[in-house]
């Protein structure tokens, strides 16, 4: 027990998150990879490129996906490590899905706006006062949302089974 503190929380920020964390993460991966899929006909290349263009665009974007949600994940990690959070609670949640959405926003704009990388078509609905395509942030909501529930939820019972 560390000094000072109730043993419910010691307990919870002792637990070894690394495999939780990789649970989660891994849970995000096939949920950013469907969701990529499943958006794609809300950006132009969808009707102008090729299909080779399109499978490395769903690559591509799934693979920066995976890498933005480990580094939000593990971001959020260390704040409810050092404010003593319940891992895979809703303010680790949160953290999460805030860097998420946040870095969404500035990815989007850069690189539909300044980059011209990527743009929109019709069907995209705009968050009005952001210029952003609703799908993408919404993607990182959900998604996110999901895979720390999910986590959530079983690591709450797999520490249930070890008491």
């Amino acid at each position: 027990m560390r000094s000072g503190c109730a043993p419910s929380v010691c307990e919870d920020v002792a637990r070894p998150i690394l495999p939780w964390l990789a649970l989660a993460i891994g849970l995000a991966a096939i949920g950013h990879l469907a969701w990529e899929a499943a958006q794609l006909p809300l950006y132009t290349l969808w009707s102008t490129g090729t299909l080779r263009a399109i499978g490395f665009a769903l690559v591509h974007c799934t693979g920066g996906d995976v890498l933005i949600t480990t580094a939000t994940f593990s971001a959020a990690a260390m704040l409810a490590r050092h404010w003593r959070w319940p891992a895979f609670g809703w303010r680790m949640a949160l953290a999460a899905i805030l860097l998420g959405a946040g870095y969404t926003i500035l990815s989007e704009w850069l690189n539909v706006e300044i980059r011209r990388t990527w743009s929109y078509a019709a069907a995209m609905p705009l968050v009005p006062w952001l210029g952003t395509g609703v799908a993408p942030l919404a993607q990182w909501l959900v998604v996110p949302g999901l895979a720390f529930a999910i986590t959530a939820q079983r690591c709450g019972r797999a520490t249930r089974r070890l008491r």
